[in-house]
């Protein structure tokens, strides 16, 4: 059944949103807002209706022709609407998360939710790609990424989100792979890669199960394929790569070299880093003066990852204990730091075991995972009293669920930034500051 829709607004999410006249909610896959479009209905539901465009019959002045087709509604789901659209939208899922979840009055969420910090690239951003390994129809191995919603492995010869030096990673790579390989079952599951601008370094990570593995020609070959500064193997059993087994650097350093706000960073294939280095810049100064950092203040750095906010918290003048669970990512905060000449007290635990260390914290600062904080972690904060939480979210939804269980502790939300890491996609990171 095909139904002509105009389109009002975007979702957080892939697709457009669009009312029929009953009134029901319709979510449109390649629609953006302002268009009219044939639309074919794929699911329906009690109270809304999945559709996908047929044909557009009036196209909004906001819709635009995306660089890289194969990959709109996988990696790029947004890349058909220009790039001030898409800065409006993210800015309005922030608010309507507010309002939604948070039960934030709008005018107040309309004030609070501040003007959204722009991609200096639009494209050609993302220091890091993670491919998705597979086999194609005639059974030759292939990368590719994984299409939004389905799981399914979409090939794909590059990626204009990387920057240049990793932008043809995925052919390049998967070619290398396959010559590597020959008739014989590597176990590579997925491949990941990242490329600096700023040092030149780029390094291959393949991960696999534990096997028997060509350690050195898988190196000297992913070198000549793409130029790799940095080789290493990541050997992990497939769907629990948190449980990685440990990690062979078969060529280089073993590590890939960042450099951020003054700082530089080793960052080990497990460990995470943001993806769009200048925007992360822009994350850490907002942090930073949200943190109101002054010389020996106790701040804590809870879900702290490889450094990148206690190292410049630390060069600020703040003593700073950190806390993260991945034993990989505290290696690398410890020599980051090291390197750097900054002193962190970093503890490798997990948030609720480590609460007692945020006693005394003048700020917390936490950077969790899209799930947002455990409700015992949101309590341990408040419970340690400090006059402000800074809070990176890369989730409006579970942001605004945790500034309404901050608020029934008697922490108010004072700002909310929006800073776009990600442009072509629906994602948007949000620095928050509540205070007491």
């Amino acid at each position: 059944m095909t139904e002509t829709l105009t389109i009002e607004k975007m979702s957080y999410g892939p697709c457009a949103i669009a009312h029929e006249e009953s009134g029901r909610t319709v979510f449109v896959q390649g629609a953006v807002p302002g268009d009219v479009v044939s639309a074919q209905i794929t699911s329906e539901h009690k109270s809304f209706a999945n559709a996908q465009v047929v044909e557009v019959l009036e196209a909004s002045s906001d819709r635009a022709e995306p660089h890289d087709l194969e990959l709109v509604g996988s990696v790029e789901p947004w890349a058909i609407m220009r790039y001030p659209a898409q800065l409006a939208a993210k800015r309005a899922n922030v608010i309507e998360a507010l309002v939604r979840n948070g039960g934030i009055p709008r005018a107040e969420a309309e004030r609070i939710v501040e003007d959204i910090r722009p991609s200096k690239r639009e494209y050609g951003y993302r220091n890091k790609l993670e491919m998705a390994a597979f086999s194609d129809e005639g059974g030759r191995f292939q990368l590719g990424f994984r299409e939004q919603g389905s799981g399914r492995c979409v090939s794909a010869k590059r990626c204009a989100l990387g920057v240049r030096t990793i932008e043809r990673a995925p052919k390049a790579l998967s070619g290398a792979i396959r010559y590597m390989s020959g008739a014989e079952d590597l176990g590579i599951y997925r491949v990941g890669v990242r490329g600096s601008l700023r040092t030149k370094s780029l390094e291959v990570a393949l991960w696999t199960p534990p096997s028997a593995f060509p350690r050195s020609f898988a190196a000297r070959m992913l070198e000549d394929a793409i130029g790799a500064t940095s080789v290493v193997r990541v050997v992990a059993d497939p769907g629990s790569e948190r449980q990685v087994k440990r990690v062979e650097a078969l060529a280089g350093k073993g590590f890939w070299l960042e450099e951020a706000c003054g700082l530089t960073f080793a960052v080990s294939a497990p460990s995470f880093f943001q993806v769009n280095t200048a925007q992360a810049e822009v994350l850490v100064r907002i942090a930073c003066e949200m943190a109101a950092v002054e010389e020996g203040m106790l701040v804590a750095d809870v879900f702290a990852g490889v450094g990148l906010f206690s190292l410049a918290l630390a060069d600020a003048g703040a003593d700073v204990v950190a806390i993260e669970l991945s034993g990989s990512a505290v290696r690398d905060l410890r020599r980051n730091a090291d390197a750097n000449g900054l002193y962190v007290d970093a503890i490798c635990d997990d948030a609720v075991r480590a609460l007692d260390q945020l006693e005394g914290a003048q700020v917390v600062l936490v950077d969790p995972p899209r799930a947002g904080l455990e409700k015992r972690i949101l309590e341990g904060i408040c419970v340690a009293a400090p006059e402000r939480v800074v809070y990176v979210s890369c989730d409006p939804q579970t942001l605004a669920r945790d500034a309404a269980r901050f608020a029934a502790k008697g922490y108010q939300l004072h700002r909310t930034c929006p800073v776009d890491l990600f442009p072509q996609t629906y994602h948007v990171e949000t620095v928050s500051l509540f205070a007491r």
